[in-house]
């Protein structure tokens, strides 16, 4: 999937675990200017790094996935979580776009896996 937005936030990258790392950002999403949507990304593990040349107001163009898990609780609860986990990031600009790497194609560590014993975070 992909999306034109504007910068609105940039955090810091987080360290979930020993092992995951993730970093979040939060775009203007405008396909109605009356009524624009603030919408969440995460980028995960080096990924991470990709924000660094970015700028609040920016104009960009993110490829992201739609993630979606299910979790058991110790109770035995159901929980569900969503995530765009984005995975490119290319400025709007009629200079050359600072992206990851041009024409890249999306990680197979991205792919969905069937694994039931991990966090959906």
């Amino acid at each position: 999937m992909n999306i034109s937005a504007k910068i609105i936030e940039i955090f810091e990258t987080a360290k979930v675990t020993d092992t995951f790392k993730k970093r979040e950002f939060v775009v203007e999403y405008s396909e109605n200017p009356q009524y624009p949507e603030f919408i969440k990304f995460e980028f995960i593990q080096e990924k991470c790094d990709l924000l660094d040349s970015y700028s609040i107001n920016d104009e960009v163009d993110i490829s992201f996935n739609l993630k979606g898990r299910k979790w058991t609780d110790p109770q035995g609860n159901d929980k569900y979580f969503n995530t765009l986990q984005a995975w490119k990031i290319d400025k709007k600009s009629a200079s050359a776009p600072a992206s990851a790497e041009p024409g890249i194609e999306e990680p197979e560590w991205l792919a969905d896996k069937d694994d039931d014993n991990e966090l959906p975070f």
